[in-house]
């Protein structure tokens, strides 16, 4: 997305590897660069697992790289600074860093058990990242990162069928190159990131990146109003180390490369904080009484998040006269502890509307994923034939074991064998097994000048073996006994296909179209603490058609691309979270629609001045005048209710789906005294959403318009290339409720405030 002035070294650099390429002049590329300095880059994807020119590509991606990505993911964001910043693309977490939860065109999961599937999956360096906690990791030394609209079933597996996130990290070369950046903004955070890369031999070579991210606790916990609590501290929540790594080594031989890659991850934190009465009953306004650096809590003293995940994937390849062989082999394991005051508040006797802070209960959890273990294993043959016809086959192998653990505390109680308050008084666990593998292939075939062709095609088998089992009822008031186990054997085959084509109406305009199916096999909740059923849902199904037009304008000084589309999912799976019955149950809804156009584009507006701009609208609705849940105790819901007391679902959107996102960039650079000033400014938008599949008018989030600003000055010494520069984020400090829990007095999550930092960085080749 990058579109500005390179710099001498990496002019000579694209220079030299393009007449390589090519077999032109080093001189005679040079001079087109020079020539050209002012136009659009080409932008090279692999969303089909190969190289490509993402205009020639026929389906609907954006990628984020360059100074954009820079720009967002300061601050020391995690993975969602994403949210927004892409057309059809949100992204919330009520687990705060960790836990993830991916939209597109209105398709997520609100999920929060550690074994949820999402229809969006994340795959970094080609190895699928499935458990939730996985989808975590943070954004360090990327070099690109794509976001595939629509089903992708075929190429990239089962639980597709709303889209795909796909990271690519900065891989090993020969030459010796690196960089190294700290920041320090608001609350005392510091942020470190570095990488360094080198050839070893001839043949070998190394690249090591590291995170560091720490910021202290800022937000305090206070007494509400006339109640005496013995908790009450400065600075106990808010705050955060994250510390990572990625090792690579690659071997390049004459027909032959591997790439052995190594990544662990530490956190050590604090959940993101909930907050009672945060949500003014009969509205969506946040009590004004509320400070963001402020909580009611009377077990905040114990909340605590620690994730620890690591991971090894190793890919060789064998390029052979008209064909290339892959092998890709990952292990990926994840271990996670995570407690809060999940009521947000201070339990007591009194009534939740005698003010902030207060309910008439406590609620104090923990989640824990002890054992976690996922092995993956690819093998595909693409073909590198000269003529019209191609393809890629291959087979997949996924297998994953985990072990979760919840648990209920007295927050009142004092636990003696741990000298705190909060005894335990509640335990369930869950194990689960899944085994899946898949057949896939994908042919293109050219029929003329103008027209290519694609069809894939791939089969996928899923079954998993659950088993839930309780030992210690929190809730005995509710009936149910101490001890519930539960089992479940959900197995599903399908077969997925996509049929694509691209027309090249002028060498600067192709028209696509897309024909795609998608699938997702069946998932199992069994979170038994505070319920008593395991529920399985069937697997869904995803049909989508969509057209598009990519095209360069103002002779190659502008890029517009825009898709159209429509979907009908079957069997959707959706969470009913909360509501009575204080758990999360599975559903299936019978039809789910969408519809909706995304328009990308980008421009240099002068040799200074480039900018992109990108808006999308989704449209979903839910189709099945059967589908009914429960509601939120406090809130003031607007659907009708059945004979049976529920509330219809029937024509509703769905949860964290906003109709329309629109995101801006303005970059600014003028040379001055032998280096540039630059100033980089960017804005997003998101309409309203709801939080939860029934509509109500306390839980439905209001829009969030965020803007950031990045400015500096950049030059060049010796070998290294420097830059020094000052950002805020959330400019206009924009605080909206991002997220909720049901079950007490309209709970909610705050967006994060403004962030004030500053930021150095060297270069070094």
């Amino acid at each position: 997305m990058k579109a500005m002035k390179r710099s001498t070294l990496a002019t000579l650099i694209n220079a030299t590897l393009f007449s390589a390429v090519a077999g032109t002049s080093f001189t005679t590329l040079a001079e087109e660069t020079q020539a050209k300095s002012n136009q659009l880059e080409v932008i090279q994807i692999t969303a089909r697992k190969r190289v490509e020119n993402a205009q020639e590509v026929p389906v609907s991606v954006s990628a984020l790289q360059g100074d954009n990505l820079d720009a967002y993911s300061s601050a020391g964001m995690d993975i969602r600074f994403m949210n927004a910043k892409i057309p059809s693309l949100s992204v919330e977490s009520s687990f705060g860093r960790t836990f993830p939860r991916f939209y597109v065109r209105g398709l997520g999961n609100t999920d929060f058990d550690l074994n949820a599937s999402q229809p969006v999956s994340l795959v970094v360096d080609e190895v699928v990242q499935e458990n939730p906690i996985l989808k975590g990791f943070p954004v360090f030394d990327i070099e690109r990162i794509e976001v595939l609209r629509g089903p992708q079933g075929t190429l990239f597996g089962r639980n597709t069928p709303a889209g795909l996130v796909k990271f690519d990290s900065v891989k090993p070369s020969q030459e010796f190159d690196g960089y190294a950046s700290v920041s320090y903004g608001s609350r005392e955070s510091v942020d470190f990131e570095g990488a360094v890369g080198t050839g070893l031999t001839d043949r070998i070579s190394t690249r090591v990146s590291v995170l560091w991210q720490e910021q202290p606790d800022y937000i305090d916990v206070r007494s509400p109003e006339g109640v005496t609590n013995e908790f009450a501290k400065e600075d106990s929540l808010g705050g955060y180390s994250e510390k990572a790594a990625r090792v690579q080594f690659l071997y390049e031989g004459d027909d032959f490369t591997g790439l052995l890659n190594y990544h662990v991850r530490d956190l050590d934190g604090r959940p993101i904080p909930f907050r009672a009465n945060l949500i003014e009953k009969g509205s969506n306004n946040i009590n004004p009484i509320y400070d963001n650096d402020v909580v009611y809590h009377d077990a905040a003293s114990r909340a605590t998040q620690q994730v620890e995940t690591q991971g090894l994937s190793l890919k060789l390849e064998w390029d052979l006269a008209e064909h290339t062989v892959t092998s890709i082999s990952a292990w990926e394991s994840a271990e996670i502890y995570s407690r809060a005051d999940v009521d947000g508040a201070y339990g007591n006797e009194f009534a939740p509307t005698m003010g902030p802070g207060l309910i008439p209960f406590s609620s104090e959890t923990a989640d824990a994923l002890p054992d976690h273990d996922q092995y993956t294993q690819e093998l595909r043959l693409s073909s590198n034939y000269s003529g019209d016809f191609n393809f890629q086959v291959g087979v997949f192998l996924f297998e994953e074991e985990m072990t979760i653990e919840s648990f209920g505390f007295d927050t009142g109680a004092f636990d003696t064998a741990a000298g705190q308050y909060g005894l335990q008084n509640g335990y369930a666990v869950q194990n689960q097994d899944t085994s899946a593998w898949a057949v896939f292939g994908s042919f293109d075939y050219t029929l003329s000048d103008k027209l290519d062709l694609t069809l894939g095609v791939r089969y996928s088998d899923d079954e998993k073996e659950f088993y839930a089992k309780r030992t210690d009822n929190p809730t005995p008031w509710n009936g149910s006994p101490d001890f519930l186990e539960g089992r479940a054997n959900p197995s599903d085959s399908h077969v997925s296909w996509d049929l694509s084509a691209t027309y090249k109406l002028t060498d600067d305009i192709n028209l696509f179209g897309r024909l795609a199916n998608g699938f997702r096999a069946p998932s199992v909740q069994g979170r038994i603490l505070f319920g008593d059923e395991v529920t399985v849902a069937d697997s869904e199904t995803t049909n989508s058609i969509e057209f598009g037009i990519k095209s360069d304008v103002l002779d190659g000084q502008g890029r517009v691309n825009g898709t159209v589309f429509y979907y009908q999912m079957n069997d959707q799976q959706l969470t009913a979270v909360g509501g009575g019955a204080n758990f999360n149950r599975l559903v299936n809804a019978d039809k789910t629609t969408g519809y909706g156009f995304e328009l990308d584009t980008e421009w240099v507006l002068t040799d200074e001045l480039n900018a992109t701009f990108n808006l999308s609208y989704n449209k979903t609705e839910i189709d099945d005048p059967s589908l009914a849940i429960e509601g939120c105790a406090q809130c003031t819901i607007t659907n009708v209710k059945n004979d049976a007391g529920l509330y219809n679902l029937d024509g509703n959107s769905l949860p964290h789906a906003p109709e329309w996102i629109a995101n801006a960039t303005l970059r600014y650079t003028k040379e001055l005294e032998g280096g540039d000033f630059f100033v980089y400014a960017d804005t997003s938008y998101r309409s309203k959403i709801n939080f939860f599949l029934y509509e109500s008018v306390e839980f439905e989030g209001e829009a969030l318009f965020e803007t950031g600003v990045r400015a500096g000055y950049a030059w060049a010494s010796g070998d290294n290339e420097y830059e020094a520069s000052v950002f805020v984020r959330n400019l206009f400090d924009e605080q909206v409720v991002i997220g909720g829990v049901d079950f007490n007095n309209n709970t909610g999550m705050l967006n994060e405030e403004r962030f004030i930092g500053a930021e150095f960085k060297v270069r070094f080749f």
